[in-house]
């Protein structure tokens, strides 16, 4: 027997794709497109086509595994639970429930994802992660500025004279919004893009500029400059809206356009070229996560921001510094689900520094770590340190779909299902406002259980059981409190597939803010009230010529880690082969310089570790530059996050994971 159920893409991506599944005989057999979906129309990348692969591959965990004498073997889940139960009462009782750590990530989006937080809150509260790898710079930046996160409506766009998109390859992350660029250039609106590495998005632009990677907010001080020195800036905006503009003026003097010429090796053109488009609006700005991953991350998307008001492009259809889209997170009832009232003690490592936070612990130290949606051992920067801190600990439990490189070192492994083979809701808060739905539609193989399930069986054995009495169905319309008075209710999801979120479609067209002056802030009060510096100011990146000449003398080149364009992050090396080669991808510059040619085999090296691979040349790429896309596992090769420094950004809420210097050698010439 044959189906097509509309579903959703679960992967933690800008899009939120919409599906359409086949089933056949119990078994997903295609993945594709869902044409009626208003944003997403029918086109999904390779990494939502996987899900099916995924879902079938031989390669799933389908029982309970435990450890011992250092191999794995089968056991039920009655006794994974019990065993498990009883660990986390005895760190309890012995320590503190802070003793357990729960390491995390965001590969899945499903609104019952958020119910570990629920179980580990009851539990009494244990040792969270905070900020992230991700994109955690530039939320916590745009909350200093305006509040919050917010972007404006997809379809906005074409309400732009002006597109800008700064370091966003939106053709390999945000592939629907490339589909709008198509469309609003058809229109008459110049497309501009900022990035290091020449890719398919540049292809389509007008304007192609390249700039030194780290040096963007250096690029939006000098546009600035231009905008107050020829009178071209918004200043009724200003004055009425916004706070702290003479400290701004204050940091525009101080920097001169030859420094930032210099520095940022971009030309004296391209700035009075950006200068002119966004004083000649309304012009929106689509920002890129990469270009926030460094120490000077928060201050970066801070400038671009502070260049966005300045220039008069906040709360007008058509503008924006669209990055996040926090208000459609913040449509659902997440409290209810997680219950924070719950939890009675706590502590937090950032997601960055969680190896460290591990290693150094006391008081008590770590005696545990659960592991969900996450790979740490390949995501988390400074791959070796992360490895030394989960052996160090007395009990590893993760839980996943395959055993990953995290899922190797564990003491037990307990097997989960995908997104075809339990119910759930999905959005993201990063591009559009719609939430989508997904019924389960196969069995799943073997033994693999829910999350949700894991979470109420574990609870039952701690005394807690009662707070996970609810069906799944329950639990979602839980999540949809919030929603009912605008007429979204599970019933109507279930009917429809996918529903328009009540959010504002041009964030901030009232001008009222979410600071606590009520005003945009170019000198944040948050960030005073949090102990950091509110006043705009310039950061360089840390691992750079212009901050420690020494260390780039050693290490010249700057090493990137993008996304690869067949895996959400680490999900799917194991399922192509292709992929489980490392690739290192260099700029014409660093080859000809070193005499490598594409093909050959080298190896990138810093203090912090080494990785080797083949060579593929990059055109067009900015001077000095590597790449090497983040994922790969440990067993296929090597992660990059190997030589990534694990630092906190300057708001200690990012990962500073692209200022990192390399050098590189042909293999056979070094080792």
């Amino acid at each position: 027997m044959k189906k097509v159920v509309k579903s959703s893409c679960p992967l933690n991506c800008w899009d939120c794709c919409g599906f359409e599944v086949t089933v056949e005989n119990g078994k997903v057999t295609k993945v594709d497109g869902d044409k009626d979906h208003p944003i997403t129309q029918g086109k999904i990348c390779g990494r939502g086509r996987m899900l099916g692969d995924k879902t079938n591959s031989k390669e799933r965990l389908t029982v309970p595994l435990k450890k011992v004498k250092g191999q794995f073997e089968e056991i039920s889940w009655e006794q994974a639970l019990n065993e498990i139960a009883e660990k986390m009462s005895e760190v309890k009782e012995n320590y503190s429930p802070t003793a357990v750590l729960h390491s995390h990530d965001y590969a899945n989006t499903g609104m019952l994802k958020k119910l570990d937080k629920r179980f580990f809150n009851c539990y009494g509260g244990v040792t969270e992660l905070v900020g992230s790898l991700c994109w955690g710079s530039g939320i916590e930046a745009q909350t200093w500025d305006f509040g919050s996160s917010f972007s404006h409506a997809p379809d906005d766009i074409f309400h732009s004279k002006n597109v800008v998109i700064w370091g966003r390859n939106v053709t390999r992350t945000n592939m629907h919004l490339f589909h709008y660029l198509q469309e609003a250039k058809k229109r008459g609106s110049t497309i501009t893009v900022i990035d290091p590495i020449y890719n398919a998005t540049a292809k389509i632009a007008d304007h192609y500029i390249s700039i030194k990677p780290g040096m963007d907010g250096l690029v939006a001080i000098g546009i600035m400059k231009y905008l107050v020195e020829e009178n071209k800036h918004d200043q009724q905006f200003i004055i009425n809206h916004t706070v702290g503009f003479h400290d701004l003026v204050t940091l525009l003097n101080s920097i001169s356009m030859e420094d930032i010429v210099t520095s940022a090796e971009v030309s004296d053109a391209d700035i009075k070229y950006l200068a002119s488009i966004y004083s000649d609006g309304p012009t929106s700005t689509y920002l890129g996560l990469g270009m926030q991953r460094y120490a000077n991350g928060g201050n970066t998307i801070r400038l671009i921001d502070a260049l966005v008001a300045v220039s008069g492009n906040v709360g007008i259809s058509g503008g924006g510094a669209n990055f996040g889209n926090l208000q459609v997170g913040n449509s659902f009832n997440r409290s209810a689900l997680t219950l924070p009232q719950k939890k009675a003690s706590t502590r937090q490592f950032t997601m960055m520094k969680q190896a460290e936070g591990i290693l150094n612990a006391e008081n008590p130290g770590i005696k545990m770590i659960f592991v969900t949606c996450g790979n740490p051992l390949a995501q988390v920067p400074n791959s070796t340190k992360v490895k030394q801190a989960f052996e160090s600990v007395e009990t590893l439990v993760v839980v996943d779909h395959f055993l990953t490189d995290t899922a190797e070192l564990a003491d037990y492994v307990l097997p989960t299902t995908t997104v075809f083979e339990e119910e759930d809701i999905y959005c993201a808060s990063m591009y559009h406002h719609y939430v989508n739905y997904g019924e389960q539609l196969v069995v799943p193989p073997g033994e693999a259980k829910s999350d949700l399930w894991i979470w109420a069986q574990l609870a039952k054995r701690l005394g807690f059981g009662e707070e996970f009495n609810f069906s799944r169905a329950e639990f979602l319309e839980m999540g949809l409190s919030h929603l009912h008075e605008h007429g979204i209710t599970l019933e109507r999801l279930k009917d429809e597939k996918r529903l328009s979120l009540p959010v504002s479609h041009v964030p901030w067209d009232k001008r009222e803010f979410l600071t606590p002056s009520g005003k945009f802030e170019f000198t944040s009060l948050t960030a005073e009230d949090k102990g950091y510096e509110g006043k705009p100011h310039y950061l360089p990146p840390r691992e750079s010529s212009k901050s420690n000449p020494l260390l780039a003398k050693k290490y010249p080149y700057q090493l990137l880690t993008i996304h690869p364009l067949r895996s959400n992050h680490s999900q799917h090396y194991i399922l192509i082969e292709a992929l489980q080669k490392i690739k290192i991808e260099i700029s014409e510059d660093i080859a000809s310089e070193k005499e490598i040619s594409e093909g050959d085999t080298v190896t990138i090296f810093n203090d912090r570790g080494k990785l080797s691979g083949t060579v593929k040349i990059m055109k067009k790429a900015h001077p000095k530059t590597i790449n090497v896309d983040e994922g790969q596992w440990h067993k296929f090769g090597g992660s990059v996050n190997l030589l990534t420094p694990d630092e906190d950004s300057d708001n200690g809420q990012g990962s500073i994971l692209y200022d990192c210097l390399v050098n590189i050698e042909k293999t056979n010439e070094m080792f």
